[in-house]
């Protein structure tokens, strides 16, 4: 099992959730401060932000290699839309080595939404 955080439309009771069935919610988590989300059409995408203070509200899951294929190709991962990295996390999940598909390009023009995602 990989442990992942998803912190937009893969969420509970969000659009894209239903890609998660089978698997184990462990709990909601925040990332450190340096994490920001931006509104790229319907989903969010996480960017690094150094300046950022709040860091970002998401979920953490433990899933099947399956799963993890899915989301990979579900995220565009090959294709370099996100690149899934471990990113730091709060207490009680922090120092785990823990992945998040991260937005690796420019967000200019794009909506800040926060810390939160809400569809």
């Amino acid at each position: 099992m990989t442990l992942v955080f998803v912190y937009g439309t893969l969420k509970r009771d969000c659009s894209n959730h239903d890609f998660m069935a089978g698997q184990e919610f462990l709990g909601e988590a925040r990332t450190a401060p340096g994490f920001r989300l931006y509104d790229l059409g319907g989903h969010p995408g996480m960017v690094v932000l150094p300046d950022d203070t709040d860091g970002v509200a998401g979920e953490i899951w433990a899933i099947d290699a399956d799963c993890l294929a899915r989301l990979d190709q579900l995220e565009g991962v090959a294709e370099g839309w996100y690149r899934r990295e471990p990113v730091p996390l709060l207490a009680p999940f922090a120092n785990r080595g823990i992945e998040a598909f991260v937005y690796p390009h420019d967000v200019t023009g794009r909506r800040e939404v926060g810390p939160v995602w809400r569809e």
